[in-house]
């Protein structure tokens, strides 16, 4: 009977270590660690930022205030700045620095400059050629 009780016992314990490491090693924080790092705010403001300069410089492109290589080399911009901001994430696990994202919007900041003095200046050849 004791043996029968101790094995029982035993076994019990044994059981129950086993589940609670099992417990342990499941990724079942990763998804929503994940979800916390595409949705981390400061990320959210400049990856928003970006679509929208992007959005902006296809819509000028269309309407013709831009040419088609100016589009493209724009974008080529706003798609390095994009791919910074996941180094510097990938780095900081998963979030950006108030300093990273200063850094990144001042980026963007230089591209928007760019991409407005780049319609000025096909404003001007086209009025001086009519």
């Amino acid at each position: 009977m004791k043996k029968t009780l101790r094995l029982l016992i035993a076994i019990l314990a044994l059981v129950s270590t086993a589940s609670f490491l099992r417990a342990d090693t499941t990724p079942t924080t990763a998804k929503p660690h994940k979800t916390w790092r595409q949705k981390h705010p400061r990320r959210a403001q400049v990856n928003a930022r970006d679509k929208k300069q992007v959005r902006n410089t296809n819509k000028d492109v269309k309407n013709g205030k831009l040419t088609q290589a100016q589009g493209s080399q724009l974008n080529k911009e706003d798609r390095q700045v994009r791919q910074e901001e996941r180094d510097m994430a990938s780095q900081n696990g998963g979030h950006i620095t108030k300093q990273e994202q200063a850094t990144l919007n001042s980026q963007e900041n230089g591209i928007r400059k760019q991409r407005a003095d780049e319609m000025k200046s096909d404003a001007g050849t086209t009025t001086t050629g009519q």
